[in-house]
């Protein structure tokens, strides 16, 4: 593939996924002042605990997005449903700063922001299936990690550069952030929306996808999906997500919101010390790809959830100690393990299924997995911690979902170097020649 070429598709998976976490980030970093603005109450636990509960409602949109837009992805192309969906949730982000408080119009903010929650879980549902398929179809054969761990980096970028401008923001007066500034976010996530769509309108489906596109036209990629073949990939992909769903979602979604009420920690040095574990976690990714490509993904992945099992205490811990230091050290810790074991997990999720019903098969796995396990993470953490009374309570629920799935992760197949099938009845083993992208 030549240079120009591997740019734009690098480009156009890169931005979508900046555009469409981004979207998340801000509603994870607004919490406190939503809670303020559509919760109001004098309890303000009820209140923050609700609109965790309003930010988990996206992922339980989510498997019903990647349902959705999975099946188009196989059936009308990658590059159709990656357009689709970074303008379904620019418009859901860019809704939720035009909206009236519970002040203005009562019970019908929190439904309003209900509903616009839904249409960013529609979207990205559909956008992490149909991106990653097109990714790693695009790229050689010996580089699916390195590429897919490229773009990761942009979808975890937003949230540091989300926590610097709400910093920002903050520094023009804390009155006016929660009065207003606030919807300010949510306003340039729209424009994310048009820039993203900008970038894609010019990119070709990967020839891996026309290749299988013409030789299995499937009238059913879900019931392709679930049949005993599919079945079975998406099994895999529920064995080895969890630990990465949890953890990172307690990192991007829980950690700010921890620091500030429990730790007691100012929130400008909450964001700071968040976000510079962000960078970490994006920096780690490209590298967990990379020594997946080179190592195997069992490897990479058992190193990561090791890494995460044996550290989530102490990561924890120097979190909870309300000093800037260990709030960013304890982020970290957490950050260069869930990197590790993301780097190797994001790649070899999509490898399990053949390119006919790719884009499906991992829609509906990895949605239901990130729902169950990452989308509630949050509300989790937060209950541990009310109910027991002891801030460590969140490391005892990401040590036992790590160990859980570093054992899971030994009975699932290897994937590297493995050339992508067409089809459940091709084997991915044998010694045909690979897809054209992968020739010298």
């Amino acid at each position: 593939m030549a240079k120009s070429s591997t740019r734009r598709t690098l480009a156009a998976g890169s931005i979508g996924n900046f555009g469409e976490i981004y979207d998340f980030a801000v509603f994870g970093f607004s919490v406190p002042v939503l809670a303020g603005h559509f919760f109001p109450g004098s309890n303000r636990t009820a209140a923050i605990l609700s609109t965790f509960a309003v930010y988990a409602v996206a992922f339980l949109a989510r498997p019903l997005g990647g349902l959705m837009f999975g099946m188009l992805a196989d059936r009308i192309g990658r590059v159709k449903v990656m357009a689709m969906t970074v303008w379904l949730m620019a418009l859901g982000t860019a809704l939720i700063g035009l909206l009236p408080t519970y002040a203005e119009i009562g019970l019908a903010a929190p439904i309003l922001l209900v509903l616009c929650r839904v249409a960013q879980g529609l979207a990205l549902g559909g956008e992490t299936s149909g991106t990653t398929s097109y990714i790693i179809e695009a790229a050689p054969s010996d580089k699916r990690g390195q590429w897919l761990g490229f773009t990761l980096v942009f979808s975890h970028l937003p949230n540091a550069v989300v926590a610097g401008l709400l910093i920002a923001l903050q520094a023009v007066g804390s009155a006016a952030y929660t009065e207003w500034l606030w919807r300010v976010p949510f306003l340039l996530g729209g424009l994310i929306g048009v820039v993203g769509f900008w970038l894609r309108r010019s990119i070709e489906e990967p020839e891996e996808f026309r290749q299988a596109a013409r030789k299995n036209k499937l009238d059913s990629p879900l019931r392709a999906a679930l049949s005993s073949g599919g079945l079975k990939g998406m099994m895999h992909v529920i064995m080895i997500q969890p630990v990465y769903a949890v953890g990172a979602y307690l990192l991007l979604g829980f950690m700010y919101t921890f620091l500030v009420r429990v730790a007691k920690l100012q929130p400008m040095s909450a964001l700071l010390s968040n976000a510079a574990a962000v960078v970490v976690l994006s920096l780690m990714l490209p590298l967990g790809g990379f020594l997946s490509d080179r190592f195997g993904r069992k490897r990479v992945m058992t190193f990561g959830a090791a890494w995460l099992a044996l550290g989530a205490y102490p990561a924890i811990y120097l979190a909870a100690s309300g000093t800037l230091s260990g709030a960013m050290l304890g982020q970290i810790l957490l950050a260069i393990g869930l990197g590790i074991n993301g780097g190797a997990s994001f790649v070899t999720a999509p490898e399990f299924f053949p390119t006919s019903f790719r884009a499906t098969g991992h829609a509906i796995s990895y949605q239901i997995s990130v729902a169950v396990f990452g989308g509630t993470s949050p509300f989790i953490a937060t209950f541990l911690t009310q109910a027991t009374g002891t801030p460590f309570a969140p490391a005892l629920y990401v040590t036992m979902i790590a160990v859980a799935c570093l054992i899971a992760t030994q009975f699932v197949p290897e994937t590297r170097g493995v050339r992508l099938r067409t089809s459940v009845e091709e084997d991915p083993h044998d010694a045909r020649p690979a897809a054209l992208h992968d020739a010298p």
